[in-house]
């Protein structure tokens, strides 16, 4: 393939090829485009699409990394349990800033690592509690999230990842972005104005339905995701999932999120009268 960017989608039987993701998209807004990764933990939207964050910025697209939890738990020698936090923070603007994000761009909203699950909804917040607007809850604050940097395309973990937290965040963005789009709890800012496009990144686990897009891009841009992700010092433990993308070389993958809101009117057909197989005899059948 040589050293050059490239986007392959495929859409139906169609396999669409070009140098951006603006050529192969089926929704580019153009200058309207807005990027957020939504990242449990602050290293999983570098792990999952840090050479895409690249490509994005290079065709004028703002990126936003929001960071769910407070990386409290993520410590792996007795000398940071207590600090790793602070640690964590300092290794996260490092590095996605050394890939071009603004800091102002990087967000924390500081949910207590590993329990998530206490904080799923929407409740009044308690003191100490991560709050907005005298209520706390991850549907409460993606909701917020979403209408203040109101994106045009959302990307998170994928749902088939096995720590728990990945699975609440998946969870709690479905329903914050139609919160975010409807008229629901007007205290958090004005609706978005249409429910973003939603994509999947491969983090732990493969994905559950095979991607539609691939992204290829330079051994350059291969070095710097490695590089950022190696600003994580504290984080021991990715060094098999770095050995991972080293060997995978420069492309991620990335899978569109469909939503399917219920329709009673498909389901008409299965039910109605067919030539081969009479209602009268279901009727005898089954008269139960």
């Amino acid at each position: 393939m040589g050293e050059q960017i490239q986007y392959i989608r495929l859409v139906g039987n169609e396999r669409r090829i070009g140098p951006t993701l603006a050529s192969v998209s089926r929704t580019w807004q153009g200058k309207r485009e807005c990027f957020m990764f939504i990242s449990p933990h602050d290293d999983d939207a570098v792990i999952g699409a840090g050479i895409f964050m690249q490509l994005a910025m290079m065709e004028s697209v703002p990126v936003h990394i929001v960071i769910i939890t407070d990386g409290s738990q993520g410590y792996c020698s007795e000398q940071e349990k207590n600090s790793i936090g602070e640690i964590r923070r300092a290794e996260t603007f490092e590095c996605y800033q050394s890939l071009g994000v603004p800091r102002e761009n990087i967000i924390w909203l500081g949910f207590p690592d590993c329990r998530l699950s206490l904080f799923c909804g929407r409740r009044p917040a308690k003191a100490g509690e991560p709050a907005a607007a005298g209520f706390t809850g991850l549907q409460n604050a993606i909701t917020k999230t979403l209408r203040d940097i109101r994106p045009t395309q959302v990307f998170m973990p994928t749902s088939s990842d096995l720590h728990p937290d990945h699975k609440i965040v998946h969870q709690e963005t479905l329903i914050s972005l139609f919160h975010a789009a409807g008229a629901i709890w007007p205290e958090l800012g004005k609706a978005i104005d249409k429910v973003p496009w939603v994509h999947e990144m491969g983090v732990y686990c493969d994905f559950p339905e095979p991607p539609k897009l691939r992204i290829c891009a330079t051994q350059q841009h291969l070095e710097n995701k490695l590089r950022a992700i190696g600003k994580f010092k504290s984080q021991k433990q990715i060094d098999s999932l770095i050995e991972i993308v080293r060997k995978s070389g420069p492309q991620e993958y990335l899978r569109e999120l469909q939503f399917k809101l219920y329709q009673p009117r498909k389901y008409h057909d299965m039910f109605e009268e067919k030539d081969e197989m009479p209602f009268g005899r279901w009727g005898t059948e089954f008269t139960g």
